[in-house]
């Protein structure tokens, strides 16, 4: 059972090094395979459009934690998202320092900055800012439970409900009892047809007026127009943005230069090589055994 790696050269390194440690087979360059019926599993950022040249494929594994690039699949072939750990970390990190900066208003110092004024504003303690996370997984469970112990009282929204310690954690009828209780709203959620576009003039409307977004979920999740008329309105008073709609954002796009927005390019988390490869290794050796191999999506939720 053999793994191809589709990706860049410093990756395909770190690789083949840690398949040859767990004595399993790889292969980084499809040029290079003399009999592509070797091939189980298929580790890429988006795979060729014919998969049939590789009539024993099993499974087509991410390098990323998205999934939502990928093409629809043969029914037969599974679809693997990253389990790299150390993803989470990095966008709880990233949503953390985010949440911080619109909850101590540093968007407006900056626009002072800019004119070099000096003038305080007025402080909220944590505890009266209250934060709405969209998508409680790995990555919403994390950040939820950091910054319950900063002292923000937190709520969430899931598709499942499910609950998470020390959290208030809505279904998906419930998404509107989160938004009206979400001073700062924070979207991670999967880009699937029902998330496209979710961000948009209703959502910002459901907010207290004067809420705070901060998205790392997917570009099209947001409609940039909807929350432009938002800010404008006072409806939002400032976002903060790892992911843009589209992206990567035009160098003349008017978000860049509005003093109310912080953005930056798509950088909250990337996929640790090496954890990367030991993943891979976990659903090849899962395979191997006839085991459902971690990360294997639910195509039918998109996710």
């Amino acid at each position: 059972m053999t793994l191809l790696l589709k990706s860049l050269p410093a990756r395909a390194e770190v690789w083949s090094r840690v398949f040859a440690e767990a004595g399993l087979p790889i292969e980084t360059d499809p040029e290079a395979i003399a009999d592509p019926a070797e091939i189980s599993v298929l580790a890429c950022w988006q795979p060729p459009e014919d998969l049939s040249i590789y009539p024993n494929l099993k499974a087509v594994l991410s390098v990323g934690a998205g999934v939502d690039q990928m093409p629809e699949l043969p029914p037969q072939i599974m679809l693997c998202r990253s389990l790299a750990p150390g993803i989470e970390m990095l966008v709880r990190d990233w949503a953390v320092m985010a949440c911080l900066m619109l909850h101590r208003d540093i968007p407006s110092y900056m626009a002072q900055a800019e004119k070099g004024v000096w003038q305080g504003l007025p402080v909220t303690l944590s505890s009266q800012r209250r934060v709405g996370i969209l998508g409680m997984g790995r990555i919403g469970k994390l950040l939820a439970q950091s910054l319950v112990d900063l002292g923000f009282p937190v709520r969430g929204w899931s598709r499942s409900g499910r609950p998470v310690d020390g959290v208030e954690v809505f279904g998906q009828d419930g998404l509107d009892r989160v938004l009206v209780q979400s001073d700062i709203l924070i979207c991670l959620l999967p880009l699937t047809d029902e998330t496209r576009g979710i961000l948009n003039a209703d959502l910002f409307a459901a907010l207290p007026k004067g809420a705070h977004l901060v998205h790392a979920g997917r570009g099209a999740q947001l409609d940039m127009a909807d929350m432009r008329a938002a800010l404008d309105s006072g409806q939002l008073a400032s976002a903060m943005l790892d992911v843009t709609n589209p992206e990567p954002l035009p160098a003349d796009h008017w978000a860049w230069s509005d003093p109310r927005i912080v953005i930056t390019p798509h950088v909250a988390a990337e996929t640790d090589a090496e954890q990367g490869a030991l993943h891979a290794v976990a659903v090849v050796k899962a395979l191997m055994a006839g085991e459902t191999p971690p990360g294997v999506t639910n195509k039918a939720a998109g996710y």
